[in-house]
C-alpha cells in the first residue's frame, strides 16, 4: 500500500482515484470473463471452433482494455479533451470509410477491417462525442458569445447522419438520448426542448416507415408474431433459472440462442446463476450511473459536470437497452452489455470511457490536504 507521503504518480493516483468506481468496473470485467466461459462454448462448438475460443479471446481483449482504462485514468482534464478530440476525428473518418469499404453484416456496414482486426468505429466515437460536446456546452456557459451550443447541434447532426447511413438506429437513439441529457443539464431552453422533441418524434416515425427491419422489430415486439425466437429464448432462459439458476455449465436454453455470448449474455447469467446474479449486475450498473450523476452534480466545473454525466448516462442507457431486450421488455436491438458481452471494440471503447470517468472524478488539488498529502506550495527562494 502506498503511503500518503509518497508523491510518485502511482501513489498520487491511488489516493485520488474514486476507488468505488474502480471496484465496480473491475467487478463487471470479472463477471464478463466468468459469463464468457458460461455462454460462449455452445456458440463456438456450433460453428466448429474450440469450446473456449471466444472465452480465450475475451480474456485477450480484457488485458488491453484494463491497461487502457488505467492509463486514461492518469490523465488531467485537458489531456482527456485532447484524447477525445483525436478519438472523435479518427472515428468519424472511419465511419465514413465504413460506408465504402466496410464489412457488411446482416445488411449493415458498421465494421471495418484494420491490421487484421475488425473494428466498429461508432463504439470509439461515443466517448469522444460526449467529451467534445461537454466542452462545447461548457464553453458556451463560460462565454455566451461562443456558439458552443450551435456547434454541438451541428456535431450531433453529423454523427446522426453517419449512424443512419450504416444503418445503426440503436446507436443513433443512444447518442441522441445522451446528448439531450447533457444539453438539458447545460440549461436547454424550453423552445429547444419542444423542437428537439418534435424532431425526435418525426425521426422515429420516419425510421419505422423507411427501414423495414425497424418496422419488423417493432411489429414483432408489439404483436408477438414473426421471428421472435432469440428474444423468446432469452426470456425463457431467465425464467428457467429461477432465483438461483440451474448451476454453472448446466444451462440448456443457452445452447440454442445464436448470440448467447454477446447480446444475450444477460439471459445466460439468469439461466445458470439465477435472478440473484441478474439483480447484482443490475445493481452494479445502477450504482455506477447514480454515483456518476451524484458526483457530476457536486462538480463546480461545467466541463467536468457535463462530461461525467454524459459518460455514465451513455453507459447506463446501453446497459438498459441490452437487459431490456433480454427480458423482452424492448424491441430487439443488437447492443452489447458493457464490460460483459463478448466484443473487442465495445470492450476497449467502454474501458476508455470509464477511464475518462476515473480521470475526471479524481480528487482535485484543493482536497489533497483532507487526504493527508503535504502542501504543494512553492518553497521560498533561499536568501542570497
Amino acid at each position: 500500500m502506498a503511503s500518503r507521503l509518497d508523491r510518485s504518480p502511482v501513489a498520487t493516483w491511488w489516493w485520488t482515484v474514486d476507488r468505488w468506481f474502480l471496484a465496480a468496473f473491475l467487478s463487471l470485467m470479472g463477471l464478463g470473463i466468468i459469463l464468457s466461459f458460461a455462454a460462449s462454448p455452445a456458440v463456438a462448438e456450433r460453428i466448429g471452433l474450440g469450446s473456449f475460443h471466444f472465452a480465450t479471446r475475451q480474456i485477450v481483449f480484457m488485458i488491453p482494455a484494463l491497461v487502457a482504462m488505467i492509463s486514461v485514468s492518469f490523465l488531467e482534464a485537458r489531456e482527456v479533451r485532447r484524447l477525445a478530440l483525436v478519438m472523435l476525428c479518427g472515428s468519424l473518418l472511419l465511419m465514413v470509410a465504413v460506408l465504402y469499404i466496410g464489412v457488411e453484416v446482416k445488411g449493415a456496414h458498421r465494421w471495418i477491417s484494420l491490421f487484421g482486426m475488425s473494428i466498429q468505429p461508432s463504439e470509439f466515437m461515443k466517448p469522444g462525442f460526449v467529451i467534445v460536446c461537454a466542452w462545447l456546452f461548457a464553453e458556451h456557459a463560460r462565454q455566451p458569445d461562443i456558439p458552443g451550443n450551435l456547434f454541438a447541434v451541428i456535431l450531433l447532426g453529423l454523427v446522426m447522419a453517419l449512424l443512419v447511413a450504416q444503418p445503426d438506429l440503436g446507436q443513433t437513439i443512444l447518442v441522441v438520448g445522451t446528448w439531450g441529457v447533457m444539453f438539458f443539464m447545460a440549461g436547454m431552453p424550453w423552445l429547444w426542448i419542444v423542437v428537439i422533441g418534435a424532431i425526435g418524434a418525426a425521426g422515429a416515425i420516419s425510421a419505422y416507415t423507411i427501414f423495414p427491419h425497424v418496422a419488423g422489430r417493432i411489429d414483432r415486439f408489439l404483436t408477438g408474431e414473426g421471428d421472435t425466437f432469440q428474444v423468446d429464448m432469452g426470456r425463457e432462459a431467465v425464467v428457467q433459472g429461477g432465483w438461483f439458476g440451474v448451476g454453472p455449465g448446466e444451462g440448456t436454453i443457452k445452447r440454442v440462442i445464436p448470440d448467447s455470448h454477446a447480446d444475450f449474455v444477460f439471459a445466460v447469467a439468469g439461466e445458470e446463476f439465477g435472478i440473484v446474479l441478474c439483480f447484482l449486475i443490475l445493481g452494479i450498473f445502477a450504482f455506477i450511473v447514480l454515483r456518476g450523476l451524484n458526483t457530476a452534480l457536486k462538480e463546480h466545473d461545467d466541463f467536468t459536470r457535463y462530461a461525467v454525466a454524459g459518460l455514465v448516462v451513455v453507459f447506463g442507457f446501453q446497459s438498459i437497452i441490452n437487459m431490456g431486450v433480454n427480458l423482452q421488455m424492448m424491441p430487439a436491438k443488437g447492443m452489447t452489455l458493457p464490460f460483459i458481452s463478448y466484443g473487442g471494440s465495445s470492450l476497449i471503447a467502454i474501458a476508455i470511457s470509464m477511464g475518462m470517468v476515473l480521470a475526471l472524478t479524481r480528487k482535485k488539488p484543493e482536497k489533497r490536504k483532507q487526504l493527508g498529502f503535504p502542501e504543494l506550495s512553492r518553497r521560498p527562494a533561499p536568501a542570497e
